[in-house]
């Protein structure tokens, strides 16, 4: 390893002082931009205060915060003090807040912006030290901008060892207790140093602006959005102020890369629908005359005309909604990684993205599938192992040294990879049948009034599929005629996923949820995947009933 983290952010702060790199919306319409000499200054400020509260060597220092500039700043300020960061989802409940600090032995927490700090500030033990960021709630906490009025920057350029933990990434929990995945300076680099190789060759020319708003609490977001600015120095990064100023804050920055999770992928589709009828656009884009024009009209509209690489990750994206999107002109590739190899396994362009599939193994990476279908992966990015959880670690690699994701694939003749499942979410029939969930989810999840679905049945005679309808068709239920042909549409859709499907996977009925899962029910993970145990457990006592009804759609 030539170089760490932290020495690329000192070559920028002097080759790229007066630079814009991070602009932040302030609130009531005001942006700052941050440049790198100013996001160093402050990052410096910040290492020397927390180095004078004497903690030990690789302390676990703590943050609970959206996105913002700030965020990075703690980062970089936290490394130069000799501490790792430990970063916790904004939308955690306090219950899950409380079991991170305990877990991780915060000496410090952070407290950025949030959206419901009242109702997680119980999860903060009393005695745990606080800073309060800018643009955080009133938390009573002492704040940044007064720390760093009052200390002098710390000098030089303090250096960390290859093996010295930087980060403690807490997975989301979607298949139990989030688990403590340790990254040190030397996986953290390398795996960053690897993105930025794979996307140098696809910007050649083209300055490289992102919006940053999937949460940095998740590796994803932080590898490839975080690191990878940390190493490029050439990349501005935007920030959104709120959900409601979400697409002026896309505008605002104009992206050139766009990484989103296959749900609001769908959500900017059923947007455009909504303006523009399927069939209309449909025919737009089938004449050459027009499909051109369209497209980049529709994408001018989502703030996406500039992106040149766009991206999808952390849960199967359809291939219909990859292929609705290329017809617009979007260069939209689906990538495959885990907090457990730092976001770095598998991917591309071209040839290695096809609908449905996740790529091949990117430069640097290995990859084979064990006799039962697993996914191995050796990556750059390969973690120290889970933090307090030795037990875990011996059962996560193979002899020699393969890491164990549990998802389960396929590879086609040119061995670009297509993911079929979790080895965890196989569920067994009263028949005594496997099933794979996944892809049936994935052939509901293509319907237009679909906005998630889940498949189970364990130990029932037949599976079924649980329901969330899009969000725009959900207030027009009450009126009957809605209900009646919205029931008329899902059981054609029914009828045209089992016409695909062994017989022994076909559904049984489709049960649309009365309310939406959510982050805030505890039906999806911070990082909008679907908690499958509890969704189950919520359904478990209506099942009797509903496999006595006859009818294909069961209004739960």
């Amino acid at each position: 390893m030539a170089r760490l983290m932290l020495e690329y952010a000192f070559e920028h702060e002097r080759l790229r002082r007066d630079e814009p790199f991070l602009t932040q919306p302030a609130g009531n319409g005001e942006v700052v931009t941050f440049t790198w000499g100013q996001t160093m200054d402050q990052a410096r400020r910040m290492a020397a205060h927390l180095q004078a509260r004497g903690f030990e060597p690789g302390a676990r220092i703590a943050m609970l915060a959206k996105n913002s500039a700030h965020f990075f700043m703690v980062d970089l300020a936290v490394w130069m003090a000799g501490g790792t960061t430990v970063a916790i989802f904004p939308t955690e409940s306090a219950h899950n807040i409380r079991y991170v600090l305990d877990h991780c032995e915060a000496r410090l927490l952070f407290v950025g912006k949030l959206d419901d700090w009242p109702k997680q500030a119980s999860g903060v033990p009393p005695s745990l030290p606080c800073i309060a960021l800018p643009l955080a709630p009133d938390t009573g906490f002492e704040q940044w901008h007064d720390i760093v009025a009052r200390t002098a920057p710390m000098a030089g350029q303090p250096t960390r060892a290859a093996d010295d933990l930087a980060l403690l990434l807490y997975t989301s929990g979607s298949t139990g207790q989030p688990k403590g995945v340790m990254q040190t300076f030397g996986s953290v680099s390398a795996a960053t140093e690897c993105i930025v190789d794979e996307m140098r060759h696809r910007f050649t020319g083209t300055a490289l602006r992102v919006l940053s708003y999937l949460p940095l609490a998740h590796c994803f977001e932080r590898a490839w959005v975080e690191c990878q600015a940390f190493v490029r120095g050439d990349m501005q990064v935007y920030f959104t102020d709120t959900a409601a100023t979400f697409m002026e804050d896309l505008q605002r920055a104009r992206p050139t890369l766009f990484i989103s999770v296959p749900r609001l992928w769908t959500k900017f589709q059923q947007g455009v629908l909504a303006r523009l009828p399927a069939a209309q656009l449909d025919a737009l884009l089938d004449d050459p005359a027009t499909a051109s024009a369209v497209g980049a009209k529709v994408l001018t509209s989502l703030g996406l005309d500039q992106v040149k690489n766009a991206g999808s990750g952390s849960a199967p994206l359809p291939a219909e909604l990859l292929v609705w999107y290329r017809r617009l002109g979007l260069n939209l590739f689906e990538g495959y990684g885990m907090t457990e190899d730092f976001a770095y396994s598998h991917g591309g362009d071209g040839d290695a993205s096809l609908p449905g599939h996740v790529g091949k193994p990117y430069p640097g990476v290995q990859a084979r599938l064990a006799e039962d279908g697993e996914i191995l992966v050796k990556s750059p990015g390969r973690m120290a192992g889970y933090y307090r959880q030795p037990e875990l670690n011996a059962e996560a690699f193979t002899d020699d040294g393969f890491f164990r994701t549990g998802d389960l694939g396929v590879l086609n003749e040119a061995g670009v990879l297509r993911i079929t499942g979790r080895k965890k979410e196989l569920f067994k029939t009263a028949k005594g049948k496997y099933i794979a969930p996944v892809p049936i989810e994935n052939l509901l999840n293509a319907h237009p009034m679909v906005e998630l679905a889940l498949v189970s049945g364990v130990g029932q005679a037949t599976p079924y599929a649980a329901l969330v309808l899009d969000e725009a068709l959900r207030p027009r239920l009450a009126d009957a005629t809605v209900r009646e042909q919205v029931t008329a549409a899902l059981t054609e859709l029914m009828s045209q996923v089992n016409a695909q499907l062994a017989s022994h996977e076909q559904l049984q009925f489709l049960a649309v949820a009365r309310e939406p899962w959510s982050i805030e029910n505890g039906c999806l993970t911070p990082t909008m995947k679907i908690k499958r145990s509890r969704i189950e457990a919520a359904l478990a006592p209506h099942l009797p009933q509903w496999y006595e009804q006859p009818q294909a759609v069961i209004w739960a």
